[in-house]
């Protein structure tokens, strides 16, 4: 018996050790099944929207709120081309007669006034008008002399009156025949105080002086000392160009071309001058396309009265080619370009909390981006300090 109590004892201990343990691990399962009361800070941030941020009475200074407002917007066409000279202000300045170069008085990219002297040749067709005109203006004077002495002696009846009216011929004859030989030295351009010298000294000088035609700029010499030139014979010695305009030329696309319209306002900016703004006319679109470019030359007409732009100068340039579109705008600090290439913007009702929008943009303009979608006028919305809202909605989010 004694056996069989001792084993039954065992037994019930047992069981009671099970019993505590079953016990105490239901006292842990319940324990850690327990849901916490949330605490006024979890239900706020349960409530508020997943891309919103609420700022302290502190944080509001960092942030600047207006109502989106509607701004016109231009319907612009962007292309790049490059200057040039306005080649029809540009004129080949050759030797009106032929002969050889003496002297140039004018360098590549000087500027040069009208009838300022490029340069000067000797010239065997003006050395030939300088000898007419002595020659002529010695005959006139002694037919000049031949006649007062006839007169002399018609007076006193010793030469007939056929005699002086032959000698009033021969010298109205002299006088025309010297008029005809200071035209034909005046077209070398030689002066009334050139031709008087010339007949004073009764010496030929056979230096034919080329002036400059415009006012411009030196922007081509082939001319040296020595070189014998004629008329029209390219390329010509000097090349000057009236540099107030200049060219503005593009290759636009294909599909683009359509758009463009002789008379559109041009606004131009070059590398050389950031910030400055050159305007001008579109002159010419081409009636061709490029075969192997599909493109079209499209030539504008620069006004450049400061003489900054030089030829060859890469260049951007806008054209208006329709009405202005009204849309919403927000400045551009109010904008933020996420890491996946979204625009956003943050609106807010109250000026406290602030949400987070996707919106659809066009353009940037005088600081403004374009809205297509995403914001209404009226809304208010952060105009400064947009990446602020961004960084701190991040922040958060870890």
């Amino acid at each position: 018996m004694a056996p069989r109590i001792e084993m039954t004892r065992a037994r019930v201990a047992i069981g009671g050790l099970v019993l505590a343990a079953i016990i105490v691990i239901a006292f842990w399962v319940l324990r850690s099944g327990e849901t916490p009361k949330p605490t006024p800070a979890t239900d706020a941030a349960q409530t508020a929207p997943q891309n919103s941020v609420d700022l302290s009475d502190s944080q509001l200074s960092s942030v600047k709120v207006a109502a989106v407002e509607e701004r016109d917007f231009p319907i612009e066409k962007q292309a790049v081309g490059s200057i040039d000279f306005n080649e029809d202000m540009s004129v080949q300045v050759f030797t009106p007669y032929q002969g050889r170069i003496i002297a140039l008085f004018a360098e590549v990219g000087n500027d040069v006034k009208k009838g300022q002297t490029l340069f000067t040749i000797d010239s065997a067709d003006l050395l030939q008008a300088e000898s007419t005109l002595i020659a002529a203006a010695g005959v006139l004077d002694l037919d000049n002399k031949n006649l007062a002495r006839l007169q002399d002696l018609y007076t006193t009846q010793a030469v007939s009156q056929r005699d002086l009216e032959q000698a009033v011929s021969d010298q109205q004859t002299a006088q025309g025949n010297l008029a005809a030989a200071s035209d034909a030295v005046k077209i070398f351009g030689k002066s009334d105080a050139d031709l008087d010298k010339i007949v004073s000294t009764r010496t030929a000088d056979p230096t034919l002086v080329v002036p400059n035609p415009i006012d411009g700029r030196v922007t081509a010499r082939s001319g040296a000392p020595g070189l014998f030139v004629q008329p029209g014979n390219t390329p010509a010695p000097f090349t000057v160009a009236d540099i107030n305009t200049m060219w503005m030329l593009a290759n636009v696309t294909e599909s683009d071309s359509p758009a463009f319209k002789v008379g559109q306002q041009v606004k131009v900016h070059v590398d050389a001058f950031p910030g400055h703004t050159y305007e001008g006319t579109v002159t010419t679109v081409g009636s061709t396309v490029d075969p192997s470019t599909r493109r079209v030359l499209v030539r504008s007409q620069i006004k450049d009265p400061q003489h900054e732009l030089r030829s060859g100068m890469f260049a951007n340039f806008v054209i208006d080619v329709g009405a202005p579109v009204r849309s919403p705008a927000i400045p551009a600090d109010g904008i933020v370009r996420e890491g996946d290439g979204t625009m956003t913007a943050w609106v807010t009702a109250d000026r406290r909390r602030f949400t987070q929008r996707v919106v659809k943009t066009a353009k940037e303009r005088d600081g403004y981006w374009q809205i297509l979608d995403g914001v209404q006028a009226g809304e208010l919305v952060a105009t400064e300090g947009a990446l602020f809202l961004s960084n701190a909605l991040a922040i958060a989010s870890h």
